[in-house]
């Protein structure tokens, strides 16, 4: 199984950007999609997730500027991040996960400027 993440870069607060996780593989419409978020020094931390259902769920600090949805089609999940602060600078990952079978990607670099 294959997980790739896209779409990070190097932005100015307040800008926006769309990353994109695909998997390969798998069953993908059956499985929950996470988006983690990593720093240097630090643990590895929840974004948003969306169920196989649809049903979404996000971290307080990206409430009312991220939005995650899926295209299970494509077998690809989005997260759609807008005014975009330093503090969202990280490594974003994400996260395929069926009950105990899950996969991880290899991340993608996300650097928000003043």
């Amino acid at each position: 199984v294959q997980v790739v993440e896209s779409g990070g870069g190097l932005v100015q607060a307040g800008g926006s950007l769309r990353l994109s996780c695909a998997a390969s593989e798998v069953n993908f419409s059956k499985y929950g999609i996470t988006w983690f978020r990593q720093t240097p020094g630090k643990e590895r931390e929840f974004v948003a997730t969306i169920y196989s259902s649809g049903t979404t769920f996000y971290h307080d600090s990206v409430k009312g500027r991220f939005a995650i949805s899926r295209d299970n089609a494509k077998a690809t999940v989005y997260l759609q991040m807008n005014s975009l602060k330093p503090e969202d600078t990280a490594v974003y990952y994400c996260n395929v996960r069926l009950s105990s079978d899950q996969y991880w990607g290899q991340g993608t670099q996300v650097t928000v400027s003043i």
